[in-house]
């Protein structure tokens, strides 16, 4: 073993000390609705209010992950689909959609379907917002948004060449502060390799995080989409995963850590890692991972929901 995966091991020990410390020897594992998991499917699907049409076109998306959400085309065509899948047994959905030229989803034209929505079920609304000031933020407070997940880029570079925006990532940490500020419960996704598999701004990202605080914070990491630019990238290694995930903790000790359903699920590897690393939530475990967990002698949880959902009442340790 050389010096630098002797550190390694050292800093993932490290870190699952601090997690445990923090929120005792347990871990939640999730089964979102967009996935076919051990014959069934989750109760949590996903929505887009665009179809599979995105403005953006990033390089490794480019629309092809709208292809398997539900599409939705206005606002009382969300509300009918919405009250479908509460009769069809489902807790929650999650709203999403391809984005504009300046980041931003129409959310407009479907805050009063969401309001509408909360009003006639019980579901539970995640939206994933895009770019947002303090005026949408605090309309999709007052429309009954649950929680908000909103993806964590920490340079300029992979922002603006991966996303082909004109603007920089201040864009994002305005968007955290303001939905901070309406007080809607954020959940940031730091996507980690997606400068076509480098790391690149991670850390950046995880300086923000510091900054925000948030009670949940979730890793994911590039997935190869075909049809994409990036469909022959090699995404970032366990390792490397891991020494993020690691190293956030470190500085978030008091986060909640999730590893979501956006990775190379065939890598068992991330996961171990992961676990090693003293995650607390995670996405479609492998038998070897859930094994791995029950021989840490962890105390084990299922949901069959997004694995960023956040409980009316704080996870308790």
């Amino acid at each position: 073993m050389n010096i630098m995966e002797t550190e390694l091991l050292q800093l993932m020990e490290q870190s699952r000390k601090i997690s445990w410390d923090h929120f005792g020897k347990k871990i939640s594992f999730y089964h979102p609705g967009m996935f076919r998991y051990r014959g069934n499917w989750g109760d949590y699907p996903a929505l887009s209010i665009t179809g599979d049409h995105c403005m953006l076109q990033c390089d490794h998306c480019q629309g092809k992950l709208l292809e398997s959400m539900i599409s939705v085309s206005d606002g009382e065509d969300l509300v009918q689909k919405c009250l479908h899948l509460e009769e069809k047994g489902n807790k929650g959905c999650l709203i999403s959609g391809g984005s504009r030229l300046d980041g931003s989803l129409p959310w407009k034209d479907f805050l009063y379907g969401i309001e509408t929505i909360k009003k006639k079920t019980e579901l539970h609304i995640s939206v994933h917002s895009g770019i947002v000031d303090f005026t949408m933020a605090r309309r999709l407070k007052e429309a009954g948004v649950d929680q908000v997940l909103i993806d964590v880029i920490g340079d300029n570079d992979t922002f603006q060449s991966i996303y082909h925006c004109d603007f920089g990532v201040e864009r994002i940490e305005e968007s955290l502060y303001a939905l901070k500020k309406a007080h809607l419960p954020i959940v940031p996704h730091i996507v980690i390799g997606l400068n076509y598999g480098t790391i690149h701004g991670e850390y950046q990202a995880i300086e923000l995080m510091n900054r925000i605080k948030p009670d949940v914070l979730t890793f994911v990491s590039l997935m190869p989409l075909k049809g994409t630019p990036m469909q022959n990238t090699s995404p970032p290694s366990a390792e490397k995963i891991a020494h993020v995930i690691a190293t956030a903790r470190l500085k978030l000790p008091n986060t909640l850590f999730s590893l979501g359903c956006a990775r190379e699920r065939s890598n068992t590897k991330i996961e171990l890692h992961a676990l090693d690393s003293g995650i607390n939530r995670m996405a479609l475990p492998s038998d070897e991972t859930i094994r791995k967990a029950q021989a840490y002698g962890l105390s084990i949880e299922w949901n069959k929901t997004c694995c960023s959902v956040i409980k009316k009442e704080r996870d308790e340790k």
